[in-house]
């Protein structure tokens, strides 16, 4: 057997190497137990009092009995108004979430498959507005929404949540990639009418990135605190300035708070899962269309 037959014996690291992989991997455990151990902690916090909170184990088990009377404590805060910023935060979102759909899609379709005056000028401008910054825009929009008299309405969260740039240019980079150009033509060939080449044709081959832009305009609305906060008030609030008015009647976080009825961490710790639960919740039941919303324009057709 000459030497070129024999099979080559694996090198063995040298001693560099291995410090190098012992470095990397003792820095991902600690980025890991950094973000981990606080979500854990969150998960547990709501099945202890606030006795056990403070002296047990950070990660022990409370019990259920104490997560039911953190649960009622919760929802008995200020007479059930936990439930109420739950159901604005759900209507604010999903109402916001309709529109956005209805102008992103044929936004993104226009400017991604469809000739006409102004369109680069249109995709120069959405590419900027997509970057700058939300809370650079919160006192123009302000004082816009003052104007119309709509400061402490509904449509004052709406109408800014259903303003979603970045899904327009997601939706121009899906059907400027990953749909066929030949396919609508022939839908025009045949005698279908623009309208009728969208509805019929490009949107059903566009579920993913309307699953794509459909979570990010829910998340990013659910999630907005600033814009809320400044326009709504009373039980109008969504969840995430509700949160705010939990932590100011936690004493842990507010010593001098006057307010005859208190929450504790266990129950301010549950108030933040039960905020987060339904982001989880439609990821689950949706991560199909996401991943392939985000893989569908990797290839150009």
């Amino acid at each position: 057997m000459t030497d070129t037959m024999r099979p080559r014996r694996a090198r063995s690291a040298s001693p560099g190497q291995w410090l190098s992989r012992a470095l990397v991997t003792i820095l991902l455990l600690f980025f890991a137990a950094f973000f981990i151990l606080p979500i854990v902690w969150l998960v547990l916090a709501p099945t202890k009092s606030n006795t056990q909170l403070l002296l047990d184990g950070p990660f022990s088990f409370g019990s259920l009995d104490q997560l039911g009377a953190n649960w009622n404590e919760l929802f008995a805060f200020g007479d059930g108004i936990f439930t109420t910023w739950l159901g604005n935060s759900t209507f604010y979102s999903f109402a916001a979430l309709a529109l956005t759909l209805i102008i992103s899609i044929p936004a993104g379709y226009a400017l991604a498959l469809i000739q006409f005056r102004g369109r680069r000028v249109l995709l120069i401008t959405t590419l900027v507005v997509m970057l700058i910054p939300n809370t650079a825009l919160v006192l123009p929009i302000f004082l816009e929404l003052s104007a119309l008299r709509l400061i402490g309405n509904p449509l004052a969260v709406i109408l800014p949540f259903s303003f979603f740039p970045f899904g327009v240019y997601l939706t121009y980079i899906y059907f400027s990639t990953a749909v066929s150009k030949d396919l609508l033509n022939a839908a025009r060939i045949d005698g279908a009418g623009e309208v009728r080449v969208f509805t019929s044709v490009a949107m059903p081959l566009a579920t993913p990135v309307i699953a794509l832009v459909g979570f990010f305009s829910f998340v990013g609305n659910w999630n907005n605190y600033f814009l809320p906060f400044l326009v709504v008030g009373g039980t109008k609030i969504p969840v995430q300035v509700g949160l705010a008015n939990l932590l100011s009647n936690v004493p842990a976080f507010n010593p001098t708070t006057a307010s005859s009825i208190v929450i504790q961490l266990p129950t301010l710790a549950l108030a933040t899962l039960l905020s987060v639960a339904p982001i989880l919740l439609i990821f689950l039941f949706a991560q199909r269309f996401l991943v392939e919303g985000m893989t569908a324009g990797g290839t150009k057709e």
